[in-house]
């Protein structure tokens, strides 16, 4: 467990009183990561977090503030990084009672989670000049497109797109091009196609149901997640996954809201949302889908929500209901 900082502590807390709830027995190993990691360890990745990722294979994480323009790296690079966690994936659907411009939203994205312009390559050239280098390899575009055609295959979803600025990088991203074709000729069953980046947002605020399974370099991924969050009401109630081979860290895709830190008021969807994800990651999902239907049974009547979503519960009232409506339908079963 990664509590991370701000609303953190307290979203991470509330979801785990409602992992508890279901039954599967959690033994956590809690670390500190960022500026509080920093106080206490003198690093911010402490080692002793990396051993417990490392041990444990499955972490769950809480946002962590990541200073703007100086400071510390992204603990969140830095982690994905580290482990080869080399796809984000993040699915985007409506939750019941929460009125969109766009009902019935089902999205994959799909993104690469360790290079392209965030490897973190830059230097200054000369004064008042600096280079970010952005990197795109043969290895890390192939492995994600895999992913997301296995993934589509075994979810019988029907589309990929692959989205890109190749008409610009003609190398860069015409090599990620390149791999996704490679691979998409081994699955023909799923019809493969490519967008340019900036006609995606535009075609996705227009018509999100065109799509199916996006596919997207690191940029664009975090960029465009972002965007389709906002289909199904915000970050604050999509979840996240970093997914590697060996080695997936779950985390609530949201800032770290030092606003309302310490106020019970925040809303930890989107934590609860990543902790069923993990869920089924580790085998547990007949205890993800009771969690889920718990968390669309609450959304459905509108009540106890928290003030983000029109409701006035606080972060601890709404973790119980959540509880209730478990325990409810255990009960009714």
């Amino acid at each position: 467990m990664i509590p991370g900082d701000g609303i953190g502590p307290e979203v991470t807390n509330a979801v785990t009183r409602i992992l508890e709830a279901t039954g599967v027995k959690f033994e956590w190993e809690s670390y500190p990561a960022g500026a509080e990691a920093y106080e206490k360890y003198k690093e911010y990745l402490p080692k002793a977090l990396l051993e417990s990722v490392e041990r444990n294979r499955v972490g769950l994480k809480g946002p962590v503030t990541t200073p703007v323009g100086g400071g510390f790296s992204s603990i969140n690079v830095a982690l994905r990084k580290h482990f080869e966690l080399f796809c984000n994936f993040r699915p985007i659907r409506n939750l019941p009672g929460i009125p969109t411009r766009y009902p019935g939203v089902d999205l994959i994205i799909v993104r690469e989670n360790t290079e392209g312009e965030y490897s973190g390559i830059e230097h200054e050239v000369v004064p008042g000049v600096v280079e970010s280098l952005k990197i795109i390899t043969e290895k890390a575009s192939t492995r994600i497109a895999r992913f997301a055609f296995e993934y589509a295959r075994r979810e019988k979803r029907k589309t990929i797109y692959a989205i890109h600025k190749a008409n610009i990088m003609k190398m860069t991203d015409g090599l990620f091009l390149r791999c996704a074709r490679n691979i998409a000729k081994e699955f023909p069953e799923i019809t493969y196609g490519e967008h340019i980046v900036d006609n995606t947002c535009m075609q996705l605020v227009m018509n999100p149901y065109q799509y199916d399974v996006l596919l997207l370099e690191n940029l664009y991924g975090d960029i465009i997640s972002d965007l389709c969050a906002a289909f199904v009401g915000g970050l604050g109630l999509v979840p996240g996954a970093n997914l590697g081979h060996t080695h997936a860290i779950f985390e609530a895709v949201h800032g770290s809201a030092p606003d309302i830190a310490g106020k019970n008021i925040a809303n930890p969807t989107a934590m609860l949302q990543s902790a069923i994800l993990m869920l089924r990651h580790i085998g547990e999902r007949e205890a993800a889908e009771r969690l889920h239907e718990a968390l669309e049974s609450v959304y459905r009547r509108k009540e106890p929500l928290t003030r983000d979503v029109g409701g006035s519960a606080s972060t601890t009232e709404f973790a119980d209901a959540i509880i209730a409506a478990m325990s409810s339908a255990a009960v009714g079963a």
